[in-house]
């Protein structure tokens, strides 16, 4: 990788002098290992990529002549002087409010008529960045905390309350955002610590889902880079978001994704970006293969100008602009970095069509020229009138897109948005019975063959010590079991919790492809797709998603108040081994498992939540 500093007129000051010698030679170290791409073989290709780093020079806020839109909108200011402007939110009453990472605080802009008073502070902590609204209910997410806090007739906030104390630590990406479903969840993006790297948290570069009270959360997605952006289509109720392509790369490499996000998938970081192209210089933990990854990403929609940094995202579900901007959505490009020729600086519009992102193109310019840059745009958000609100984070402005053109106008009023597609996903594999119940682990036309499963950490019918649990170390415990058939091929486990509500059975463990000769498994195996182990034959086991989103053994976690809820640990003897993705989940395991089964067994334990619980 050669790396170029560009001195073009709009470079504001020599990149040494921010980044200091050390980290620079850091960086050229970091360049000289990724000029070989290491694979899964013993060869190596050589890989040249140049990169860039490029600042362009800060100017003053653009005259709003020099912002372009397209005929027929025009733009105003709505506030000035309001310092690191990131996100923004309108609330039912239709006050603007704006969080401010910098200060570590939220405005509030009281609605006044047909535009927005003086700015009051209405809350303060520090790192604050994402809000939303739900009826007279304020969210707030700093780096590791979600706060609540009710809306008062004034619009100013009332006592903050944390509802969630333990999101992961912050690395490069420490934004946080968050937003209301139409199915009442709490989603919150979380970024990923890293430019590209392996992941020691699961719940980094991931979105999560959560209940309105903090109390259950689980992964919806992961192999998110960095999705600061997401919103919900008017048209179709699926959420949608814009993730930040890897950098050092080169140019163009890789682009910003336009991402369809859906419970359960995987989405390619760090190992596969855009259109399911390999990054050349990461190998999946576990000599997974990177194939074998690529097989679970699911490729971006569209894809945008590399390192443009597309921030907030909003449909636009309102009936001011015309009627073929109803249901498209509007995005706040930050402007990149590591290009030698700017990109982002803008809004942009992707078009839908019948539910499906079908183009991006820019909708609003002006902030970057040859000079260098005068706004980078964050927040995005429509108020009640059907305008378009953005913010500048570098010069304090919040901007004003309206129409009044000629176009026919969209005329009706905000549609609410279809729950069904998210209720849906929640509620995949629930309602179901237990898998040694169900069809897809009969033993069609032969005798039943029993496993004797057993654990030394605890007796059939007994309580699983707080160990194992997620209240506490969350490691597994260990597992033995009978030898099954001659002619067993492989066994796979199934832990669920059939007591759990609303959705049932909770899965707790899903592994297969563990070795014919293997009928032991050791206490606090790791957590990955591919366990790597050949002392202990285990080299090639595979684990997938729990309920949770995460991957391998997730411990008992009932709610407070619950009597002992009943985790089943489940083993099937196989006739074959199991070709199919890593991170499965338990109904794609089951199906392959099918007609395959030639001996099953199970193992109870009991659990309760402690009185005092190690971890919340």
């Amino acid at each position: 990788m050669s790396l170029h500093f560009s001195h073009k007129p709009f470079i504001r000051k020599p990149v040494i002098s921010k980044m200091g010698v050390a980290a620079l030679l850091s960086q050229l170290v970091f360049s000289a290992h990724v000029a070989v791409a290491e694979t899964n073989v013993a060869a190596k290709v050589a890989l040249p990529i140049q990169s860039y780093i490029l600042q362009p020079a800060e100017l003053p806020p653009p005259a709003i002549s020099e912002l372009k839109v397209p005929q027929g909108f025009s733009v105003s200011k709505v506030a000035e002087n309001v310092g690191n402007a990131r996100v923004l939110a309108i609330s039912p009453q239709g006050n603007l409010y704006v969080t401010r990472r910098e200060q570590g605080d939220v405005l509030m802009l009281p609605k006044t008529g047909d535009t927005f008073g003086k700015p009051v502070r209405v809350a303060s902590r520090s790192g604050m960045h994402g809000i939303a609204f739900r009826g007279d209910t304020v969210y707030m997410v700093t780096v590791k905390e979600v706060f609540t806090a009710p809306v008062l007739a004034d619009g100013r906030f009332g006592p903050l309350k944390m509802i969630i104390t333990d999101l992961p630590d912050a690395g490069q990406h420490h934004d946080r955002t968050i937003a209301i479903g139409p199915d009442d969840m709490l989603y919150i993006s979380v970024g990923s610590t890293c430019n590209e790297c392996i992941e020691t948290n699961i719940e980094n570069a991931t979105m999560l889902r959560s209940t309105l009270d903090g109390k259950k959360r689980v992964i919806f997605a992961s192999g998110l880079r960095n999705t600061i952006g997401f919103d919900w289509s008017p048209h179709t109720g699926e959420l949608w978001g814009m993730d930040h392509g890897i950098d050092w790369l080169g140019d163009d490499v890789t682009p910003e994704e336009v991402n369809k996000i859906e419970q359960g998938k995987r989405y390619g970081w760090p190992y596969i970006f855009g259109n399911n192209v390999e990054n050349p210089r990461l190998v999946p933990s576990g000599k997974l293969e990177k194939s074998e990854w690529k097989k679970t990403s699911v490729p971006m929609v569209l894809g945008y100008t590399g390192h443009a940094a597309p921030m907030q995202m909003a449909f636009y579900n309102a009936g001011q602009f015309p009627a073929e901007y109803r249901n498209d959505a509007f995005v706040a490009m930050h402007g990149s970095w590591n290009r030698q020729n700017p990109s982002g600086y803008e809004i942009v519009r992707i078009h839908f069509e019948n539910g499906k992102a079908v183009s991006i193109a820019p909708f609003l310019t002006g902030f970057v020229s040859n000079k260098g840059q005068s706004g980078r745009p964050f927040g995005l958000v429509t108020d009640k009138q059907g305008n378009l609100l953005f913010s500048d984070d570098v010069n304090g402005v919040i901007y004003k897109v309206s129409y009044k053109g000629d176009g026919k106008a969209a005329a009706n009023p905000p549609s609410a948005i279809p729950a069904d597609s998210m209720k849906q996903q929640a509620v995949q594999g629930s309602g179901v019975q237990i898998a040694t119940l169900r069809t897809e682990t009969e033993i069609a036309g032969k005798q039943a063959r029993k496993l004797t499963v057993s654990s030394p950490a605890f007796a059939d019918g007994e309580k699983i010590p707080d160990s194992h649990s997620s209240y506490d170390q969350d490691a597994s415990f260990e597992l033995n079991w009978s030898k099954g058939p001659t002619t067993t091929q492989s066994y796979a486990i199934i832990m669920e919790d059939p007591d759990a509500k609303p959705v049932t059975p909770v899965v707790h463990w899903v592994a297969w492809n563990i070795g014919k000769e293997i009928t032991t498994l050791r206490e606090g195996l790791q957590k990955q797709d591919r366990l790597e182990d050949k002392a202990e034959r285990m080299d090639g086991l595979m684990q997938g998603q729990a309920t949770t989103g995460k991957i391998g053994y997730v411990g008992p976690k009932p709610p407070a108040g619950d009597p002992p809820h009943h985790y089943h640990v489940q083993v099937f003897a196989l006739d074959r081994v199991l070709q199919i993705p890593p991170g499965a989940n338990r109904d794609t395991l089951l199906k392959a498992m099918a007609d395959h089964v030639i001996a099953k067994g199970e193992l109870v334990g009991t659990f309760q939540r402690p009185e005092k619980p190690a971890k919340p």
